[in-house]
């Protein structure tokens, strides 16, 4: 049987855990936590574990609370918030999340409707989990990034995963809002190291900022030492594409950029940002999504409206171009950021 502590090789706090076995334990601690817990979703169980091997090791140690269902998205969808409605937990795994679009209306119309439709509150305890991202090669199907899509819906909470906050903390402030929630998991991130707040190299500290009054800690990565020139908010899955960028631009160039992380999407954390806003003045906000629409100009339009006499310019977006994904490598790069596209737009405000 699987151990409590996690279903993957490597799995626990100890050294070397990456953040597909953080997101293991943290399901893990969910389900363990909670008798009414249930995790559905294609090909979940033992011994395939999901498509990105997320639930390894779950069915075996919960048999009767994680299955594996049709490829059916709104079916998987629906019979989740049918728990959620029921008071139970439900976390949901899309195989893909460029399919999320095949349980829009489960989402958006029953369970995001239902927490305030029927004149009293109904806790609705269900979460999504949506791999999305691309530079993986795998087309124009299965490398996309739909946060955009959802930015807005009442009472639906979007979060993005991200290298550094531990997914089972995660997890139960998601569950504890009490209304549907959608978890973007960049596939780029899986293999990656989970990092804790501390040295990221030697110029470079992440710190959190932020009280647990506010939502999840927004991670501030930044100089050590340095005010900054400019200020980056990016999301998850770019931050190693960020501190490139910014690692480079201070030792090439002497310009000093701050990153700030948020782990919940919408609604935006715009009080916590706020004052690192003030200082920078130049802004710019970095997403995978594709051009038009996105989450990055809901953040650039609630920066204007609290900050405006403190920025020296237009907040400015970094994304990916307005243009479907190829599969070839060398195209794919072209049309989704990159720590070059990063680089060369914030030289260009700043140097050109």
């Amino acid at each position: 049987m699987t151990p409590p502590g996690g279903g993957m090789r490597g799995g626990g706090r100890g050294r070397g855990e990456t953040v597909a076995e953080n997101l293991n334990r943290g399901l893990h601690a969910v389900l363990g936590a909670d008798e009414g817990a249930y995790l559905l979703g294609e090909d979940v169980e033992d011994p395939y574990g999901g498509a990105f091997r997320i639930t390894r090791g779950l069915s075996t140690r919960f048999p009767d609370r994680v299955r594996s269902t049709p490829i059916s998205e709104g079916g998987v969808v629906g019979a989740g918030a049918g728990l959620a409605l029921a008071g139970d937990t439900a976390i949901v795994e899309m195989m893909f999340g460029d399919f999320v679009g095949l349980a829009f209306d489960q989402i958006v119309n029953f369970a995001s409707k239902t927490v305030t439709m029927y004149g009293t509150r109904v806790p609705m305890r269900l979460v999504v989990r949506c791999p999305v991202g691309g530079n993986r090669g795998y087309g124009p199907t299965h490398s996309q990034s739909p946060q955009k899509h959802f930015i807005g819906v009442p009472n639906l909470a979007l979060y993005e995963l991200t290298g550094w906050h531990d997914s089972t903390d995660l997890l139960r402030e998601m569950l504890a809002v009490g209304v549907p929630a959608l978890l973007f998991e960049d596939k780029i991130l899986y293999g990656r190291p989970h990092r804790r707040p501390g040295p990221v190299d030697d110029l470079f500290r992440a710190e959190p900022i932020g009280t647990t009054a506010d939502g999840p800690p927004v991670m501030h990565v930044h100089p050590v030492g340095l005010p900054p020139d400019f200020l980056v908010i990016a999301t998850g899955g770019l931050a190693d594409r960020v501190h490139a960028a910014l690692r480079t631009l201070l030792v090439e160039h002497d310009l000093a950029g701050h990153m700030l992380i948020p782990a919940r999407l919408h609604p935006f954390q715009t009080e916590v940002v706020a004052p690192w806003v003030r200082q920078a003045g130049t802004v710019f906000v970095a997403e995978e999504s594709t051009a038009g629409g996105t989450w990055g100009a809901e953040v650039a339009h609630r920066i204007a409206q609290n900050c405006w006499p403190a920025l020296s310019g237009p907040v400015r977006l970094l994304h990916s171009r307005d243009a479907v994904i190829p599969a070839a490598p060398h195209l794919e790069r072209t049309v989704i950021v990159q720590e070059e596209t990063i680089g060369r737009a914030i030289r260009e405000a700043f140097l050109d």
